[in-house]
């Protein structure tokens, strides 16, 4: 059997990318394969060959090219960007019809990669690995890890040399905000119908215009940085150029999840101002809408007012539809299944008491489903005033919810990739060591079950454990 290639971006006008192979490596070894995603796929695990994995060789189908974008970078505008060191192989389509790309990251130079190397060292590969699996297993919208492999060669960062390595990364498309802003800041008008027409065909196949197709990833971003939030996940980089118009998670550089509770909280070492942090992630998510929907303005009316009205009119909507998703999710992690009239205020109330807390986020969530027989637990993780005075207003208002534990049992994660467990596993790995990446993937396929075995994925860091700071790895 061989892969079935069905290539639509490579059919685009030859300015949407550069065409090339990527760079061969020494000695490439698998170190994961995710064999139930490629059974998704329609692919076999013996289709999955090292040397293509590691671009050493080109599947039989494939079209391999390098995708140009631009971007905000921390809000300031970029006109060219690209895939600096990844690689769109192909794309697959799926027994049920989905279409969805195998792209190769760290797979060599293209001629958007500036005065980067085109190369991954291990870390990041583990990473996003790890972090994009759990986040599928959690039921957020993500790109996914097909394989990874190490190169045999080492690459040189700031911290010295070390082992590469090449993910195999699976998405609906890699299509981003900044894809459009690309051919907006060029004048190139038909370009951004040819992306337009090629964007609803694989995101909005029942959008019968262009502000449809914008009401499409409005809603999508929407409801996928809500999801962030529930689970205190913190993208890092929320630049134009890593919002897809997918809707999907995509580009894990210095995200994470939040031990204590902050809503300021940032990881990235690249986010001094906090522009990205927690509670800051709505905000941005509604700022990249408006700079699709900018790079839309040509397609929408010939009359420029007319097309602003438009573009505006559908941005405009994020707000509603974000604080709609936000509540009707956390009143979810508080075992309310339908949302009435006031719980948006309890909502707001238990954000506030946990800001002033300092609590294990993920630990709070996990113990509260238990505290509707038992609040003892949770009285060991949380103690004050404030908390009492909210645990009696939420147990007045989840007493009798027939569904409460249910509803709380699906929304809140027993494990989450804690950030002491990958840094661990990423160390590990740079020795050589793949038992504790693989020994965490296991953990986390199964986030929300309770499993004894599992308790030290659990726990919350020691003192010395905390990671403060996160990297991109470029």
């Amino acid at each position: 059997m061989t892969i079935a290639f069905d290539n639509s971006y490579a059919r685009l006008p030859e300015r949407f990318f550069t065409r090339q192979h990527a760079e061969a490596v020494a000695e490439p070894q698998v170190i994961a394969l995710n064999t139930e995603l490629a059974e998704d796929l329609g692919i076999a695990a013996d289709d999955l060959m090292v040397d293509w994995l590691a671009g050493n060789a080109v599947p039989d189908g494939a079209a391999p090219l390098a995708q140009v974008y631009a971007g905000h970078q921390f809000g300031n505008f970029v006109p060219q960007l690209g895939d600096g060191r990844a690689l769109l192989i192909g794309e697959v389509v799926d027994e049920d019809g989905a279409r969805f790309d195998i792209q190769l990251k760290g797979s060599g130079r293209t001629p958007y990669s500036r005065m980067g190397d085109g190369r991954a060292a291990i870390g990041p590969v583990i990473r996003e690995y790890i972090m994009s699996e759990a986040m599928a297993a959690l039921g957020v919208p993500t790109s996914r890890a097909l394989a990874a492999v190490t190169t045999g060669e080492r690459v040189v960062r700031e911290e010295g040399p070390l082992p590469g390595a090449v993910l195999t990364r699976v998405a609906a498309s890699h299509i981003r905000v900044g894809t459009f802003q690309y051919f907006y800041a060029k004048g190139d008008v038909e370009g951004l119908r040819a992306l337009a027409d090629h964007s609803i065909a694989r995101h909005d196949p029942e959008a019968d215009s262009y502000v449809a197709l914008l009401d499409g990833v409005v809603e999508r971003q929407a409801r996928l940085v809500a999801q962030w939030m529930q689970l205190g996940f913190i993208h890092g980089v929320m630049n134009t150029d890593n919002c897809t118009v997918s809707g999907e998670t995509i580009d894990y550089g210095p995200c994470a999840f939040m031990d204590g509770f902050d809503p300021g909280k940032v990881f990235s070492s690249i986010d001094r101002g906090g522009r990205y942090a927690w509670g800051n992630q709505g905000r941005i998510a509604y700022w990249n809408m408006a700079q699709l929907a900018q790079a839309l303005l040509p397609l929408l009316d010939a009359d420029e007012e007319k097309a602003v009205e438009l573009a505006q009119g559908a941005v405009d909507r994020f707000p509603a539809l974000f604080q709609r998703h936000h509540v009707e999710g956390f009143c979810a992690k508080l075992g309310i299944a339908e949302p009435e009239a006031g719980d948006s205020s309890l909502v707001e109330a238990t954000l506030e008491m946990l800001a002033g807390a300092g609590v294990d986020y993920t630990l709070f969530w996990r113990h509260l489903r238990g505290a509707l027989h038992d609040a003892g637990p949770l009285r060991e993780v949380i103690q004050g005033e404030a908390f009492d005075a909210w645990f009696e207003r939420w147990e007045a208002r989840v007493q009798g919810l027939p569904m409460a534990e249910y509803t709380m049992a699906g929304a809140n994660p027993v494990r989450i990739p804690r950030n002491h467990r990958v840094e661990a596993a990423i160390e590990a790995a740079e020795r050589g060591d793949h038992a504790p990446f693989e020994a965490l993937n296991a953990a986390l396929a199964e986030p929300y079950g309770e499993d004894s075995a599992l308790l030290a994925h659990e726990a919350g860091p020691e003192a010395y454990e905390v990671v403060h700071r996160t990297f991109c790895g470029t």
